[in-house]
């Protein structure tokens, strides 16, 4: 098939600018727009929530009253369809795809946020089903339908079932697979009686039912292909410690399985034009580096110490990104190696707790934004020279690629996207981009740290790591080719399943 007039509808609960929660809404942005430099006719399918900034929101109604089906029977109580207009985006760059947004009052306009909502099973629910039902109508019929996390699983659901015999050309599906977390209900631990096999019929929105069905479950049993968000993680999450309640099913459809490392976007994310830090550079001109390093100690009420090294973590304080291991060492760390902290990022009470405590029994060594920034963290990357990333287990693991394209180091656990984009450091080699352990322990974490601050004792080396990290292609249009693949293979696979 001729890969310029391949037609793919992007379904997503999220997509940056416009309703941006997590790393998904980047992904929703930047792959589709990589994809559309490979020549993919790619079109993005999401809600219009009522948060969403009106200034970024400028559209032209192109299906107005379009009836969504909910399943529900003529009993009285709710709806048998939902009444929901699509929108597109009226002034997109030249460069990014077609956004299409679905419109309805009640379940996306009315709500202040993107997810957090008792009814979110029908809200996502009925987003799966209108991308099914837009599909059918002619104004663009896909041949790949991209489903993402949990919120879309459903779409390969109705793809094979509802809609299966459909008048329309049979539709591919590949479904993406960003974290394991399934939804409002609570599957891990459901009773028999709750249990969802993935299989039967799925039941109407309103019912008690439609909130028991597993709609992660179902995309992955439905969908042609699967893929995760590195290659790493798309084989731990077929082990019981990775994913106990869904392994066995993931080992059984193992050969539709794939993963594909998230990409970065280079021209957005680039230390030699970016205007948030103090001071650009390039890895041909790391001495320039210095300059953003005394003023991040200068933000942070820091000691201005230019050879001290300063260890940055950025993100969600929770217990998946290995803070335990963190709380168990940083105070030899801080006194024993002569080393800054910086904390950016907001999540459980437990760890903030602990580094506003450690902000006050440090003065001059530590400083925390505990809060969202959307700036703040490039500053980070650009002035300190590692970032701690001790994950229990990283899907994808953006904030290393992030860290490494502006020179700040990453000390990792070989996990996820994390094994799959970080090299440990051979010192008798000369390579690596990193510092690297594999048992979840305090004692492995403390020991990376440690060869990672001996290691910064000999600038000469150092400087080659770093330029090692700078100059990695984690780009997306790396990775929209991979994804180009598997939109091919999904397609030789549903054809094979229709003969």
């Amino acid at each position: 098939m001729n890969q310029n007039k391949l037609k793919v509808l992007f379904v997503t609960a999220e997509v940056a600018p416009f309703s941006s929660v997590g790393g998904l809404a980047h992904v929703s942005y930047f792959l589709p727009k990589a994809l559309k430099r490979l020549g993919v006719d790619v079109r993005v399918f999401t809600p219009k929530y009522g948060s969403i900034n009106t200034k970024l929101l400028q559209t032209t109604n192109i299906l107005e009253g379009l009836k969504i089906p909910t399943g529900e029977e003529d009993s009285g109580q709710h709806p048998k369809e939902l009444v929901c207009n699509i929108k597109v985006l009226k002034t997109p760059k030249k460069d990014d795809p077609v956004i299409y947004f679905l419109e309805n009052m009640e379940y996306y306009e009315q709500r202040a946020n993107v997810y957090g909502y008792s009814d979110d099973h029908i809200r996502f629910g009925l987003l799966s089903r209108a991308a099914v039902e837009f599909a059918q109508q002619k104004e663009f019929v896909p041949d790949i339908i991209h489903s993402n996390d949990w919120h879309t699983g459903y779409v390969p659901n109705f793809l094979e079932t509802v809609y299966k015999n459909n008048d329309t050309e049979k539709i591919a599906s590949l479904f993406s697979i960003h974290n394991l977390y399934q939804g409002v209900f609570d599957f891990d631990h459901a009773s028999e009686m709750n249990f969802d096999d993935g299989k039967g019929e799925l039941a109407s929105f309103f019912s008690d039912h439609f909130l028991k069905q597993n709609a992660l479950k179902r995309g992955i049993i439905y969908a042609d292909l699967v893929n995760t968000v590195s290659q790493t993680y798309s084989r731990e999450i077929m082990t019981e410690n990775y994913a106990p309640k869904l392994f066995n099913l993931l080992k059984e459809l193992r050969g539709k399985f794939y993963g594909v490392l998230n990409g970065l976007d280079y021209n957005n994310f680039n230390p030699k034009n970016d205007k948030v830090i103090n001071k650009n550079f390039s890895a041909a001109n790391l001495s320039a580096r210095q300059e953003n390093k005394i003023a991040l100690q200068k933000e942070f009420n820091l000691k201005i110490l230019p050879h001290s090294p300063i260890l940055g973590i950025v993100g969600r304080l929770d217990e998946q990104k290995g803070l335990d291991l963190v709380l168990q060492t940083m105070d030899f760390i801080l006194k024993e190696c002569g080393a800054q902290l910086i904390v950016v990022g907001k999540g459980d009470d437990k760890y903030g707790d602990y580094f506003l405590d450690l902000e006050k029994r440090y003065p001059g060594m530590v400083g925390t934004h505990l809060m969202y920034d959307a700036t703040l963290p490039r500053k980070v990357f650009a002035g300190a020279d590692m970032i701690l990333m001790p994950s229990r287990y990283e899907p994808g693991g953006i904030v290393a690629l992030e860290a490494m394209r502006y020179g700040c180091i990453p000390v990792v656990r070989a996990t996820g996207g994390l094994a799959d984009s970080v090299v440990d450091h051979a010192p008798t080699e000369s390579t690596g981009t990193g510092f690297s352990f594999t048992t979840y322990s305090a004692m492995s974490f403390l020991t990376a740290v440690i060869r990672a601050l001996e290691t910064y004792k000999n600038p000469e080396a150092w400087k080659k790591i770093v330029k090692r990290a700078m100059e990695q292609d984690f780009s997306w249009d790396k990775a929209a080719k991979k994804y180009l693949e598997l939109y091919h293979r999904a397609q030789e696979f549903s054809t094979k399943e229709g003969e």
